[in-house]
């Protein structure tokens, strides 16, 4: 599947919106593209954001591609990196995307065989579908 262009400087709310496109498209790993486009050209005060949402996105890459000791590692590290920050910057749910990591991680850890990616995408803004 072809990348994403790079480099592509986009506001906060077009990254949002995009990245929740390809999440829900099945594309995590293009969605990572665009957290780290926004991570490389914003301002830094933004960069944990944008750094901890891409780590989230390929972690379920890697979860969707049977590697669930990546995935989960992954998850984890991208919950880390933005628990504690303002709950809902540029209308993202930061306290939902961490429960949804946290418990992704633990059911790909335990379960072991690929995920499906479009299914186990979180919402951005409105908390995670996971489990629904």
């Amino acid at each position: 599947m072809e990348r994403q262009p790079e480099g592509v400087v986009r506001s906060p709310t077009e990254t949002v919106r995009e990245a929740q496109r390809l999440l829900d498209a099945g594309m995590p790993f293009h969605a990572h593209e665009v957290f780290e486009d926004a991570w490389k050209s914003g301002p830094e005060a933004s960069a944990p954001l944008w750094r901890g949402l891409a780590q989230l996105a390929v972690g379920l890459t890697h979860a969707a591609r049977g590697n669930a000791v990546g995935g989960a590692r992954l998850l984890r590290r991208g919950a880390d990196g933005i628990e504690g920050l303002r709950a809902d910057p540029y209308g993202i749910d930061v306290p939902g995307l961490v429960r949804w990591a946290r418990e992704l991680a633990g059911r790909v850890e335990a379960a072991g065989p690929a995920v499906d990616a479009a299914r186990e995408a979180p919402r951005l803004g409105g908390g995670s579908r996971s489990g629904s």
